[in-house]
């Protein structure tokens, strides 16, 4: 039985989008989905399943970071059979390729994460997304002319880090251009309950220029991610 999640069993569709913000779940459901039910709001954690394009879907927030994002990804594969999943998230860039706003499809996850060294004592473990996933949201990024950039994502247990310069020069020359907080988490709980992940991120802040988006869009904009997300799902 879930612990952190009250949905019905059956209540949540396979096919889900996961933001770390449970109002940009809310968002995403009023936005695209049609005949959305509140499924879940435990913690406020919000929940909504409806349809798109005629086709079950549901949203949830996972809140920030690998130990929330981590639960509750855990809890919709293990309970509620979850077996297509999409982030749905903001990133930081440390490219100048990579501007404000700009789409990212992470072909791989690198990490600093107490957790990874939890999960994987002696180990570096290679977290990437699903390929199916993967070349089915640069297929549907075509259709809706959406130029997204393909590249590694660092995913940081720390927002704020004093050694941050020090680690993204390093990332950048091995391909790494942007950071976020869940992606290796997604990618390897995924592969432990054989099912298929991708993260589809939009940058928020930019680490070099300083430029930056505010709550209010992070939280009820960014629809070209959402509508490729939903459009990779079908």
């Amino acid at each position: 039985m879930s612990i952190h999640i009250e949905a019905e069993k059956g209540a949540i569709a396979e096919r889900i989008l996961l933001p770390g913000d449970p109002l940009r779940a809310k968002s995403i459901a009023a936005r695209f989905f049609t005949d959305a039910v509140l499924v879940n709001s435990v913690r406020g954690m919000l929940a909504y399943t409806g349809t798109f394009r005629g086709e079950p879907v549901s949203v949830m927030g996972t809140g920030m970071g690998i130990p929330s994002h981590s639960i509750y990804v855990t809890e919709l594969l293990e309970f509620y059979g979850c077996r297509r999943l999409i982030r749905v998230g903001t990133c930081g860039s440390f490219s100048d390729e990579l501007p404000l706003r700009a789409l990212v499809l992470p072909n791989g996850a690198a990490t600093d994460s107490g957790v990874a060294a939890a999960w994987f004592p002696g180990l570096s473990y290679a977290a990437v997304p699903s390929f199916a996933l993967l070349s089915a949201a640069a297929d549907a990024a075509k259709k809706l002319n959406f130029t997204p950039h393909v590249c590694g994502i660092f995913t940081s247990d720390l927002f704020y880090n004093d050694k941050t310069p020090e680690i993204t020069a390093l990332l950048s020359r091995y391909g790494v251009a942007a950071v976020d907080m869940e992606s290796y988490a997604l990618f390897c709980l995924a592969q432990r309950f054989h099912a298929e992940a991708l993260s589809i991120c939009t940058v928020s802040d930019h680490l070099l220029s300083g430029e930056q988006t505010s709550s209010a869009e992070r939280q009820e904009s960014f629809d070209a991610m959402s509508e490729l997300a939903l459009c990779t799902l079908l």
